[in-house]
């Protein structure tokens, strides 16, 4: 497939090495400009890009930047993109630690993908955000290995969730239908499954214990 990245930190050029890797067309962006990406390219062979580039003819496209730059995106970000394009959506809100107070999720109760959704103007799959980058190289496990780590993805266009989680089980993880975006809140941090390194039933079970009050730590 090709896939856009706009985003390579940890998560997105972890994922830049291993879709490459299998194969797929990758483009990735960063906030610095495609000359910032050189080494990552040389590394992988994916083609670094302006971030307005990005999504161009991708069947799936990866945002994984600061909540907080989120706003800041190029408008039109993803009108390029391929037609039924999955936009995957890692973000993570962390009020003290980095982004600020947003009030629309704090106040009004979006979960923190709606508020992405609503201002890339387009349905976002939330994967990947409770994920440990570093675990996207070394942890990935051919399907039944009692080891294989499972990951929750929650979506409302079901077809671009089925995409997705096709991508991630060809990663070499499995993956746990997490609802729709407005039930995402249950994958955000400090929720039993963020972070969780566990199999399906594990993963289902932390799911099921979340509590919709937003911890302490991840208040504004």
């Amino acid at each position: 497939m090709k896939i856009g990245i706009i985003g390579a930190g940890n998560i997105g050029g972890n994922l830049t090495r291993r879709l490459t890797a299998l194969g797929h067309d990758v483009a990735v962006a960063n906030s610095r400009g495609p000359e910032t990406l050189r080494e990552l390219a040389e590394e992988t062979g994916a083609t670094p890009v302006r971030a307005e580039e990005a999504a161009k003819g991708a069947d799936v496209v990866v945002v994984t930047v600061p909540l907080k730059a989120v706003p800041d995106l190029p408008s039109g970000l993803l009108d390029g993109a391929a037609e039924g394009a999955a936009v995957i959506d890692t973000g993570n809100y962390y009020p003290q630690q980095r982004d600020g107070r947003i009030a629309a999720i704090e106040d009004e109760g979006l979960t923190e993908s709606r508020w992405t959704e609503q201002h890339l103007g387009h349905p976002v799959i939330k994967a990947f955000n409770g994920t440990y980058a570093q675990d996207i190289l070394d942890r990935p496990r051919p399907a039944g290995d009692p080891e294989r780590i499972a990951l929750p993805v929650a979506g409302d266009d079901e077809a671009a969730k089925a995409k997705v989680r096709t991508l991630i089980d060809e990663l070499g993880f499995d993956t746990v239908d997490a609802g729709g975006i407005d039930d995402s809140w249950r994958q955000q941090p400090g929720t039993p499954v963020y972070g969780l390194r566990g199999n399906t039933e594990a993963v289902k079970k932390a799911l099921t214990a979340a509590s919709p009050a937003r911890p302490a730590d991840f208040r504004g």
